[in-house]
Protein backbone atom coordinates (compact mmCIF):
# COMPACT_ATOMS: atom_id res chain seq x y z
CA UNK A 1 0.00 0.00 0.00
CA UNK A 2 1.46 3.29 -1.19
CA UNK A 3 0.99 6.44 0.89
CA UNK A 4 -1.00 8.99 -1.44
CA UNK A 5 -0.55 13.06 -1.06
CA UNK A 6 1.79 15.66 -2.81
CA UNK A 7 4.40 14.03 -5.28
CA UNK A 8 7.67 13.55 -3.92
CA UNK A 9 10.45 15.20 -4.96
CA UNK A 10 12.24 13.71 -7.91
CA UNK A 11 15.81 13.41 -9.02
CA UNK A 12 16.88 16.28 -10.81
CA UNK A 13 14.38 18.36 -9.07
CA UNK A 14 15.41 21.47 -6.95
CA UNK A 15 15.19 21.04 -3.32
CA UNK A 16 12.95 23.68 -1.59
CA UNK A 17 14.89 26.37 0.17
CA UNK A 18 14.15 26.08 4.32
CA UNK A 19 15.40 27.65 7.57
CA UNK A 20 14.55 25.95 10.76
CA UNK A 21 15.23 26.43 14.07
CA UNK A 22 18.54 24.15 14.78
CA UNK A 23 18.39 21.98 17.75
CA UNK A 24 21.83 20.78 18.52
CA UNK A 25 23.25 24.98 18.53
CA UNK A 26 21.96 27.90 18.56
CA UNK A 27 20.45 29.66 16.02
CA UNK A 28 18.99 28.57 12.84
CA UNK A 29 19.85 25.37 9.83
CA UNK A 30 19.36 26.23 6.21
CA UNK A 31 20.15 24.45 2.90
CA UNK A 32 21.85 27.50 2.29
CA UNK A 33 24.17 26.52 4.33
CA UNK A 34 25.38 23.95 2.57
CA UNK A 35 24.64 25.13 -1.25
CA UNK A 36 28.41 25.04 -3.01
CA UNK A 37 30.19 23.85 -0.02
CA UNK A 38 28.53 20.39 0.58
CA UNK A 39 26.39 17.37 -0.76
CA UNK A 40 23.44 17.21 2.22
CA UNK A 41 21.73 14.01 3.26
CA UNK A 42 18.44 15.11 4.43
CA UNK A 43 16.40 13.09 6.75
CA UNK A 44 12.97 14.03 7.80
CA UNK A 45 11.16 12.45 10.73
CA UNK A 46 8.08 12.21 12.91
CA UNK A 47 7.93 13.52 16.32
CA UNK A 48 10.88 12.11 18.96
CA UNK A 49 7.58 9.91 20.28
CA UNK A 50 8.24 7.85 17.63
CA UNK A 51 10.43 4.86 18.40
CA UNK A 52 10.90 3.93 15.12
CA UNK A 53 12.53 7.43 14.47
CA UNK A 54 14.84 7.47 17.51
CA UNK A 55 16.29 4.31 16.17
CA UNK A 56 16.69 6.02 12.41
CA UNK A 57 18.14 8.55 13.95
CA UNK A 58 20.82 7.09 16.10
CA UNK A 59 21.53 4.86 12.88
CA UNK A 60 22.10 7.58 10.88
CA UNK A 61 24.63 9.68 13.61
CA UNK A 62 26.63 6.22 13.70
CA UNK A 63 27.07 6.65 9.80
CA UNK A 64 27.44 10.03 9.48
CA UNK A 65 31.35 10.10 9.59
CA UNK A 66 31.73 7.70 6.71
CA UNK A 67 28.99 9.96 4.38
CA UNK A 68 31.67 13.13 5.59
CA UNK A 69 34.42 10.95 4.28
CA UNK A 70 32.73 10.57 0.85
CA UNK A 71 31.68 14.51 0.82
CA UNK A 72 28.33 14.26 2.69
CA UNK A 73 26.96 16.19 5.14
CA UNK A 74 23.75 15.25 6.96
CA UNK A 75 20.94 16.61 8.60
CA UNK A 76 17.95 15.43 10.50
CA UNK A 77 14.62 17.66 10.67
CA UNK A 78 12.18 16.33 13.73
CA UNK A 79 8.74 17.32 13.56
CA UNK A 80 8.71 17.71 17.08
CA UNK A 81 8.54 20.85 19.41
CA UNK A 82 12.39 22.83 19.58
CA UNK A 83 12.39 22.47 23.41
CA UNK A 84 11.38 18.94 23.93
CA UNK A 85 13.38 17.85 21.22
CA UNK A 86 17.03 19.93 22.40
CA UNK A 87 15.90 17.93 25.81
CA UNK A 88 15.22 14.85 24.70
CA UNK A 89 18.66 15.22 23.01
CA UNK A 90 20.57 16.78 25.63
CA UNK A 91 20.28 13.30 27.57
CA UNK A 92 20.29 10.73 24.31
CA UNK A 93 22.89 12.70 21.63
CA UNK A 94 23.51 12.29 18.37
CA UNK A 95 26.16 12.80 16.12
CA UNK A 96 24.05 14.29 13.52
CA UNK A 97 23.04 17.70 13.34
CA UNK A 98 19.23 18.36 14.07
CA UNK A 99 16.74 21.05 13.11
CA UNK A 100 13.27 21.27 14.58
CA UNK A 101 10.03 21.57 12.27
CA UNK A 102 7.02 20.57 14.28
CA UNK A 103 4.50 22.30 11.51
CA UNK A 104 6.19 20.28 8.89
CA UNK A 105 6.45 22.72 6.74
CA UNK A 106 9.63 21.12 5.28
CA UNK A 107 8.21 17.84 5.31
CA UNK A 108 5.91 18.90 2.87
CA UNK A 109 8.27 21.11 1.23
CA UNK A 110 9.56 17.99 0.17
CA UNK A 111 6.74 16.11 -0.83
CA UNK A 112 6.21 14.35 2.29
CA UNK A 113 2.44 14.42 4.00
CA UNK A 114 0.01 12.38 5.96
CA UNK A 115 -1.94 9.43 3.92
CA UNK A 116 -5.83 10.10 4.33
CA UNK A 117 -7.25 7.74 7.25
CA UNK A 118 -9.42 5.01 5.41
CA UNK A 119 -11.28 1.49 6.66
CA UNK A 120 -7.88 -0.34 4.56
CA UNK A 121 -5.49 1.81 6.10
CA UNK A 122 -6.89 1.08 9.83
CA UNK A 123 -7.36 -2.72 9.09
CA UNK A 124 -3.53 -2.68 7.83
CA UNK A 125 -2.20 -0.92 11.12
CA UNK A 126 -4.17 -4.20 12.77
CA UNK A 127 -2.68 -7.08 10.60
CA UNK A 128 0.56 -5.46 9.48
CA UNK A 129 3.34 -7.16 12.23
CA UNK A 130 6.86 -6.00 11.92
CA UNK A 131 9.72 -6.17 14.38
CA UNK A 132 12.43 -4.04 12.30
CA UNK A 133 15.88 -4.21 14.25
CA UNK A 134 14.73 -7.62 16.06
CA UNK A 135 14.07 -6.38 18.80
CA UNK A 136 10.84 -7.51 20.37
CA UNK A 137 10.20 -11.50 20.91
CA UNK A 138 7.77 -11.48 17.99
CA UNK A 139 6.88 -9.01 15.38
CA UNK A 140 3.59 -7.52 16.66
CA UNK A 141 0.54 -5.38 14.80
CA UNK A 142 2.76 -1.22 14.58
CA UNK A 143 0.78 0.23 17.28
CA UNK A 144 1.60 -2.75 19.51
CA UNK A 145 5.30 -2.60 18.59
CA UNK A 146 5.68 1.16 19.04
CA UNK A 147 4.22 0.16 22.28
CA UNK A 148 6.53 -2.08 23.31
CA UNK A 149 9.47 -0.41 21.89
CA UNK A 150 8.58 2.99 24.33
CA UNK A 151 8.35 0.42 27.26
CA UNK A 152 11.42 -0.78 26.81
CA UNK A 153 12.83 2.74 26.00
CA UNK A 154 11.35 3.86 29.16
CA UNK A 155 10.28 6.55 27.29
CA UNK A 156 7.43 8.99 28.77
CA UNK A 157 5.36 10.60 26.24
CA UNK A 158 4.51 14.26 27.17
CA UNK A 159 1.33 16.08 26.48
CA UNK A 160 3.64 17.94 23.42
CA UNK A 161 4.60 14.55 22.41
CA UNK A 162 0.78 12.79 22.48
CA UNK A 163 -0.82 15.84 20.95
CA UNK A 164 2.31 15.97 17.90
CA UNK A 165 1.40 12.11 17.33
CA UNK A 166 -2.36 12.99 16.73
CA UNK A 167 -1.20 15.97 14.62
CA UNK A 168 1.24 13.41 12.65
CA UNK A 169 -1.04 10.30 12.19
CA UNK A 170 -0.25 8.52 9.45
CA UNK A 171 2.80 10.48 7.93
CA UNK A 172 5.61 8.87 6.00
CA UNK A 173 8.73 10.00 6.32
CA UNK A 174 11.76 9.88 3.84
CA UNK A 175 15.18 11.05 3.16
CA UNK A 176 16.71 12.48 0.21
CA UNK A 177 20.38 13.64 -1.45
CA UNK A 178 20.65 16.88 -2.23
CA UNK A 179 24.14 17.94 -4.04
CA UNK A 180 26.14 21.22 -3.44
CA UNK A 181 24.23 22.58 -6.46
CA UNK A 182 20.76 21.92 -4.10
CA UNK A 183 19.65 19.12 -6.99
CA UNK A 184 17.75 16.20 -5.48
CA UNK A 185 19.99 13.24 -6.66
CA UNK A 186 18.03 10.55 -4.59
CA UNK A 187 15.13 9.72 -2.42
CA UNK A 188 13.45 7.55 -0.80
CA UNK A 189 10.07 7.51 1.38
CA UNK A 190 9.44 4.79 4.41
CA UNK A 191 6.16 3.47 3.19
CA UNK A 192 6.55 2.95 -0.25
CA UNK A 193 9.13 0.58 -0.79
CA UNK A 194 6.94 -2.38 1.11
CA UNK A 195 3.88 -0.20 2.41
CA UNK A 196 3.11 -0.57 6.30
CA UNK A 197 5.51 -3.90 6.57
CA UNK A 198 8.23 -1.09 5.37
CA UNK A 199 7.87 1.17 9.21
CA UNK A 200 10.39 2.11 11.11
CA UNK A 201 13.03 0.66 7.98
CA UNK A 202 15.89 2.88 6.95
CA UNK A 203 18.42 2.88 4.33
CA UNK A 204 21.85 0.38 5.14
CA UNK A 205 24.66 1.86 5.44
CA UNK A 206 26.19 -0.01 2.60
CA UNK A 207 23.26 2.02 0.29
CA UNK A 208 23.67 5.21 1.77
CA UNK A 209 27.71 5.28 1.17
CA UNK A 210 26.65 4.05 -2.17
CA UNK A 211 24.78 7.15 -2.71
CA UNK A 212 27.21 9.05 -1.02
CA UNK A 213 29.97 7.95 -3.15
CA UNK A 214 27.99 8.66 -6.52
CA UNK A 215 26.85 12.45 -5.75
CA UNK A 216 29.31 13.52 -3.09
CA UNK A 217 32.03 16.00 -4.22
Amino acid sequence: MSTPGPRVLRPGEAAPDFTLPAVHRAGTVSLGDYRGRSALFIAFFRGIYCPFCRRQIAKLGLSRDKLLAAGVETLAVVASNLDRTRMYFQYRPTRVPLAADPEMITHRAFGITKAPITEELLNALQTTRIDVMGELPRPLPIAEAAEALREKDRFELTETDTREAEQQFPMDVGQFLVDRGGIVRWANMELQREGLAGMGKFPSEEELLAVARAHGS
